[in-house]
């Protein structure tokens, strides 16, 4: 039995896979063991580590706090607590910086913990804190108001100043060219966003399973290369497939079942398949795709994927409401020909693992009026911002992924072929599931999900379900 520290399996993760011969890692999440915040050298197959912050003082789990004080689900909901932020201001940033947290210039940081219970209790957040904030917790599934709203972006803005502040000391005290992210706070992919824009390092790579699950392969990564002693390999791009690591269905296994249930179906090959849906799905049609091997990771990369037209003003409203019985406030992402992605988005950078939020092109944007500019929060929802509605966040940014034909070759080609019917190089890309549920895995979850919701088409390989 070998054993690797938390931090230790996720900075293995980080940089491993990655695609530089050295780089600096920071990782950051809730607590392991005791380190909530961690940095490394990596250089070949070994990484050193440099310096951590101790529980309990964590930007992971002062997120979560807030996530918890809004009314979502802690280490499942701070994603939606990220997606309602550009619907508020950060006008509680100052009171989080004066009573919460204390961040010094180089980005480190230290919790004022009498406004905490995490660490002695089973609630994330003490009576000092409702109090500071005026209001007890949200209840689930309760009204969400201008007020969580605020906190939202104020929570963001706090959490990207402190990344961008270690990346920033990161830089000045290796001299690295690369960094590399792991942790559950490197799954903020308008943080990483705004990392980029800031142009501190050359390149930067994020682990696609940033979370806990990434640490299980940082754990095998480093007993073959730190106990093995094996060399790494390093190539031009990252080692990690696109993520498309988990199970696969062959056709012939996913006709059986179908003919075992008695389905009704069509099988096409690619090229035919590939038209018929693209046409779906400029007719506004919602698609479940399910396709070669499972994605490793949180994100759905066109594997186990909902799509639809990022053109269609109504899709937004109609996933969230219809298929995924989520709130309406939550946007979705797209998936872009990687060679498209400049004429598309403010970035020249491959995002293949949706984990980079970028602004649309100024010129597919649409300026608001006057009045829709004096909107508040969720009255803003139903304001197109772009030609790409569907994809386009009210802050006018959008969770972009890049596909690849060398990484998922048949989703390259489905939306070439939705670009060639449409001129648009993009579609909406969300996961295969239902709130509440996992991502689906198999035939079978595929078509239970399918049933159970108002979705059009289901592609099943080269089988067709209406």
């Amino acid at each position: 039995f070998l054993f690797a520290e938390h931090h230790q399996s996720h900075a293995a993760a980080a940089f491993y896979p990655s695609q530089f011969e050295e780089a600096v890692i920071l990782c950051m999440d809730g607590v392991g063991e005791w380190a909530t915040t961690s940095t490394w050298l990596g250089k070949g197959n070994k990484i050193k580590p440099l310096w951590e912050i101790n529980f309990p003082h964590s930007l992971g789990l002062l997120y979560s706090a807030f996530t918890y004080y809004c009314g979502f689900k802690v280490n499942s909901g701070e994603y939606k607590l990220m997606g309602l932020a550009p619907y508020g201001k950060p006008s509680f940033v100052k009171k989080i910086k004066d009573y919460l947290i204390d961040i010094k210039d180089d980005g480190t940081f230290k919790l004022d913990i009498s406004y905490f219970k995490y660490h002695r209790g089973f609630r994330m957040t003490s009576s000092k804190f409702h109090k500071l904030f005026g209001m007890p917790p949200r209840k689930r599934e309760k009204e969400l108001t201008q007020f969580h709203m605020d906190l939202a972006a104020s929570i963001q803005v706090v959490t990207e100043e402190i990344v961008i502040k270690i990346a920033r000391s990161l830089r000045k005290e290796t001299g690295m060219k690369n960094l590399c992210l792991a942790g559950g706070v490197a799954l903020n992919c308008v943080a990483n966003g705004k990392l980029l824009e800031e142009k501190i390092f050359n390149e930067i790579w994020i682990q696609p399973a940033s979370g806990d699950a990434g640490s299980a392969l940082g754990a095998a990564l480093l007993g073959w290369h730190e106990y093995y002693k094996k060399p790494r390999k390093v190539s031009e791009s990252d080692s990690m497939k696109g993520t498309y690591l988990g199970c696969d269905f062959t056709n012939k296994e996913i006709i059986n079942y179908l003919r075992k249930i008695n389905a009704h179906f069509e099988t096409w090959q690619d090229e035919q398949l590939f038209e018929k849906i693209a046409i779906k799905i400029e007719e506004g049609k919602v698609i479940g795709w399910f396709n070669g091997p499972m994605e490793f990771g949180p994100r759905a990369l066109g594997g186990r994927s909902i799509i639809g037209d990022p053109r269609n003003e109504k899709m937004q409203s109609t996933m969230n409401l219809k298929i995924k019985y989520r709130e309406s406030f939550r946007p979705f992402a797209p998936s872009v020909l990687e060679e498209d992605i400049a004429s598309q988005f403010e970035m020249n950078n491959k995002s293949p693992y949706m984990l980079l939020v970028s602004p649309v092109k100024k010129e597919l944007c649409n300026k608001m009026t006057e009045k829709q500019k004096k909107l508040f929060g969720i009255e803003k929802l139903n304001i197109s911002r772009s030609t790409l509605p569907a994809i386009t966040h009210i802050d006018y940014s959008a969770r972009v992924q890049t596909v690849s034909k060398e990484t998922n070759p048949r989703y390259y080609n489905l939306i070439k072929e939705f670009k060639k019917l449409t001129g648009c190089p993009l579609i909406v890309n969300t996961s295969f599931n239902v709130r509440g549920e996992p991502i689906v895995c198999t035939p079978q979850d595929a078509y239970r999900c399918f049933m159970r919701t108002e979705m059009d088409v289901l592609v099943l390989q080269n089988q067709i379900l209406f």
